[in-house]
């Protein structure tokens, strides 16, 4: 008995000394983060999370990985296609701080009606903050962390920034990232020049962007193109 009480002690200071690690851990990231956020209201991300996580996979798969990507300011991005993209993930890019909560209670609602948990309901600001700071593996914990960093994303960065690193970063095919490579590789156009089926078909590869394609994006695109009409674009 008497060494088992003298035990006790040791694994307190062990647990304890663990959760402060871990609070370090956090805070550590946060720190880090935040101050990636305030870099980036001038500087260009030289690489996401996301496209070291494609360089790992092409590497651990031995398959030629080759990443296109061209920086383009907002303003030489055709409005079509930024139109295009906010109506395809989030309608209410300008209205939210962050988090679109009205979107949030409806994929909840989904959610427990079909007694599973899904997808859907990130907003483009949710979207750039996994793009920068995570891969694209799904958990709670992303989510969690996710939800806490966009509304300081939203604090530090414009909205325009937020759309122009947005439409620079992400996905559009296998090591291509950022509008003006998507519109060179499907449509041999720079991103100013897409009309509105082309930005429509471009904004529908988002979701899926390694396996969709835009030419067969017909019935998404044209519902993209629908949203657009709705809101006077």
């Amino acid at each position: 008995m008497r060494t088992s009480g003298k035990r006790r002690p040791g694994w307190r200071r062990w647990l304890r000394a663990i959760l402060i690690g871990l609070v370090a851990l956090i805070a550590a990231f946060y720190l880090a983060s935040l101050t990636a956020l305030v870099a980036l209201r001038w500087a260009r991300p030289p690489l996401t999370m996301v496209q070291a996580q494609r360089r790992i996979e092409a590497w651990v798969s031995r398959k030629p990985y080759t990443r296109r990507q061209q920086w383009v300011p907002l303003a030489r991005i055709a409005p079509a296609l930024q139109h295009a993209v906010i109506s395809a993930e989030d309608g209410r890019f300008f209205q939210h701080r962050g988090i679109d909560w009205k979107e949030v209670r409806k994929v909840v609602d989904r959610d427990m009606e079909d007694g599973r948990l899904g997808r859907g309901g990130s907003t483009i600001t949710q979207q750039l903050v996994k793009n920068l700071f995570f891969t694209t593996s799904r958990s709670l914990v992303r989510k969690a962390v996710e939800f806490t960093l966009a509304p300081l994303a939203e604090w530090i960065l414009p909205k325009n920034r937020i759309l122009e690193l947005y439409l620079n970063v992400i996905e559009w095919g296998p090591g291509v990232y950022g509008a003006e490579a998507a519109a060179r590789l499907w449509y041999g156009l720079p991103a100013a020049k897409v009309n509105r089926d082309q930005a429509a078909r471009l904004a529908a590869v988002i979701p899926s962007p390694l396996r969709r394609k835009p030419a067969r994006m017909n019935e998404y695109s044209a519902e993209i193109l629908r949203r657009m009409e709705q809101t006077g674009w």
